[in-house]
């Protein structure tokens, strides 16, 4: 175990996962400077999605909320490949996340409270974070939501 983060999401009963391998050609996460970017992450779970389809439809917000809180460990797992330390965080400075929406479906900042308290969770006031929650048509392999990070070192 690292420090501190992991020990919180030990004490949240989390297990940081795996980095999810790519499905094309792209890297989990890249670091630029102090920033590291990941590529977005779907709410896989030992390989597999635990759901497919539109939230709205096949899917209830609820369970889109949860899956969003997989997709951000799943970020966070990223993160820690690059860095090798998630107490290297300073800050989440942004988080984006896709809902791929039933045509009527409007609740996607609920969804994304999933990742973002989940976050906040874990890394107390540096999970606190810009976002934006956008509503799409299909993701890839029929993901109900994906979620990607952008978090700042510390020095």
């Amino acid at each position: 175990m690292s420090g501190t983060v992991e020990a919180r999401l030990t004490e949240l009963g989390l297990t940081l996962p795996a980095v999810v391998p790519p499905l094309a050609a792209y890297q989990p996460a890249v670091q630029s400077g102090v920033y590291v970017y990941t590529s977005g992450q779907l709410p896989m779970v030992e390989g597999k999605l635990p759901l497919v389809g539109k939230v709205g439809a096949e899917v209830t917000a609820e369970e889109a909320k949860d899956l969003a809180r997989t997709c951000a460990l799943n970020a966070l797992a990223a993160v820690k490949s690059v860095t090798g330390d998630l107490d290297r965080v300073e800050r989440v400075v942004k988080v984006v996340g896709f809902v791929a929406s039933a045509p009527d479906f409007t609740g996607q900042p609920g969804v994304l409270n999933g990742a973002s308290e989940l976050l906040g969770e874990v890394l107390g006031d540096r999970g606190v974070h810009a976002r934006s929650a956008v509503g799409v048509a299909v993701l890839p392999l029929d993901a109900p939501v994906e979620v990607e990070i952008q978090v700042e070192l510390k020095a």
